[in-house]
């Protein structure tokens, strides 16, 4: 049975490590090529190319900050020489600031608005230019928990990632016609080199509060992913997708 992606082309981006690594490999295992976009962290965006091309695919790194109109026209112009075609886009590019509101630099706001909301509309915008000329293709933003609640401490991160379920939406409905399909990932709570740090047992910390009763790992996000970019979803655009083991369906509920 073939994979479902066989000779399809994608961008991942920050696939250097965590959950962009983790939709990049699995991408590839479903047969695509890859291009693994990374800002800061060539290393990890090389080690994500060399399991890439063990399976057989055709990966490279692209350096660029998603949030610079002019480096994502130079990494748009890298991908175009290796790929014929761009088929697949994912926006998973993110950082945070942990910081109370009345403490938040506006500089921290910025970058952190920049690289994960004004980056989305960069890329999408790039890529969706390419993609109604190629007769279709598919984006897959990746939201959060706080596109649904908000979290104290990340007032910068829970913005941007509640504008990224709307501009999902926005942009399913203009890209429809082009048969460009637009849909949102939300994970919940995902165990990365990032959030290992957020708690001594981040794992144990929050599966006791995940009806699933265990954390989440890129795999799982990752394999949503490529079922929204696969034909099987072929009628399924603007919607999020809620990676989180039924994490963000509970309300506040005290009587426990």
């Amino acid at each position: 049975m073939p994979a479902r992606l066989e000779g399809k082309n994608a961008l991942v981006t920050g696939a250097s490590k965590g959950v962009g690594k983790g939709i990049a490999l699995e991408l590839g295992r479903q047969g695509c090529n890859v291009a693994v976009n990374y800002h800061t962290d060539r290393a990890g965006a090389e080690q994500t190319v060399e399991e890439l091309r063990a399976m057989g695919r055709q990966a490279f790194a692209v350096q660029a900050d998603v949030g610079v109109a002019a480096e994502v026209d130079r990494m748009f112009e890298t991908v175009f020489q290796q790929f014929p075609r761009l088929d697949i886009l994912v926006n998973n590019a993110g950082v945070q600031t942990w910081k109370p509101l009345l403490e938040l630099s506006e500089q921290e706001w910025d970058r952190v608005i920049n690289t994960n909301l004004k980056g989305c509309f960069l890329c999408t915008q790039r890529a969706a230019r390419h993609m109604k000329e190629q007769g279709g293709g598919v984006i897959i933003n990746i939201g959060s928990g706080c596109n649904k609640w908000p979290f104290l401490r990340l007032v910068d991160y829970t913005a941007s990632k509640g504008g990224i379920e709307m501009f999902t939406k926005v942009a399913a409905w203009e890209l429809g016609p082009y048969k460009i399909r637009v849909n949102c990932v939300a994970p919940g709570a995902i165990e990365i080199e990032r959030t290992r740090l957020e708690a001594p047992d981040y794992a144990g910390t929050w599966a006791r509060v995940t009806p699933l009763g265990r954390v989440g790992y890129p795999t799982d996000v990752a394999r949503v992913v490529a079922f929204l970019a696969s034909d099987e979803a072929e009628f399924v655009t603007g919607q999020t997708i809620w990676v989180d083991g039924g994490l963000f369906t509970r309300p506040v509920w005290p009587y426990e």
